[in-house]
């Protein structure tokens, strides 16, 4: 049984531990509003774009002349998983729901033939998936968003390694894998292919797209911004999920070191007790026997 002292001094452990786990919950919190707000506000225009853009896709199905980054190789033999997660940890399972992904995705493509390639964007993804894939695993990007939130420069920094490899002739299929923001305690993994672009069933209902100039020149100036754009979306939504999952987290741990400080505050008490009433009983029964 612990004595009196070793359960003062593991009491105002978890005293310190429930004032940090608050303490980041509220700074979570406060980050989490700026970052749903960013990425609520980055959908509709990357929505819009991959519309725009799969319309155009179709239009252009079976010309030989249409960019690769649009319709793709003609080829499923090589792809390019990116996987984005975050650079810390105490977020609850917003890690390791990706990693499991990724790593189920990967094991499946492999069974089939495939050659992969794997480019993940955070710390804890890299390090995670480096202990099974370290082979095929390309350079990292980290501390994305570490000042002041997810910057367009950041994702256009990943586009524009993802068009080098795509250059030259790394891959045949790229998707990336991130968690959307849905709410405070629900984030849903997500697996996105970014080329060749995904051709959307056309709604007959809606706005016909008529594209001047040309089509060529669009496609020259729209295609990486594309790219980047949908990066951009996927390190937003990731962005807003890691606060989410850690405010959730930590609101969590504040309550379980809540409830343990109140069984150990009992517990100290009735230690107390019990060794006041003992002393007790030696002071009445020293005073009898005298």
């Amino acid at each position: 049984m612990p004595s009196l002292k070793d359960l003062r001094l593991r009491i105002t452990s978890v005293k310190s531990t429930r004032k940090i786990t608050s303490a980041m919950k509220m700074v979570a919190a406060s980050k989490l509003r700026r970052a749903q707000s960013t990425a609520e506000q980055a959908r509709p225009y990357a929505l819009q774009m991959e519309r725009m853009l799969g319309a155009l896709a179709g239009s252009l199905a079976g010309q030989s002349g249409a960019p690769k980054m649009l319709i793709g190789t003609g080829r499923d033999q090589s792809h390019l998983v990116i996987a984005v997660t975050g650079d810390r940890g105490l977020c609850g399972g917003f890690n390791s729901s990706i990693v499991r992904a990724v790593r189920q995705l990967v094991q499946s493509l492999q069974a089939e033939g495939k050659t992969l390639a794997i480019l993940p964007v955070g710390r804890k993804g890299r390090d995670q998936l480096r202990r099974d894939f370290s082979a095929i695993m390309l350079d990292s990007f980290e501390d994305i968003g570490k000042k002041g939130g997810v910057a367009f420069t950041e994702a256009d920094r990943v586009a524009q390694r993802v068009t080098l490899l795509f250059e030259q002739g790394a891959f045949d299929v790229c998707t990336v894998v991130y968690n959307r923001f849905q709410s405070v305690i629900s984030q849903i993994v997500t697996r996105q292919t970014l080329i060749p672009l995904p051709v959307p069933p056309l709604d007959p209902s809606g706005p016909p797209f008529e594209f001047e100039p040309t089509e060529e020149v669009i496609l020259a100036e729209l295609l990486p911004r594309n790219l980047a754009t949908q990066l951009f979306r996927a390190l937003l939504e990731s962005s807003a999920s890691e606060q989410g999952a850690r405010m959730t987290a930590m609101d969590n741990a504040t309550r379980n070191a809540g409830d343990m400080l109140n069984k150990l505050t009992i517990k100290y008490n009735r230690s107390r007790q019990a060794q006041i009433t003992k002393e007790l009983i030696e002071i009445i029964s020293g005073a009898e026997a005298l």
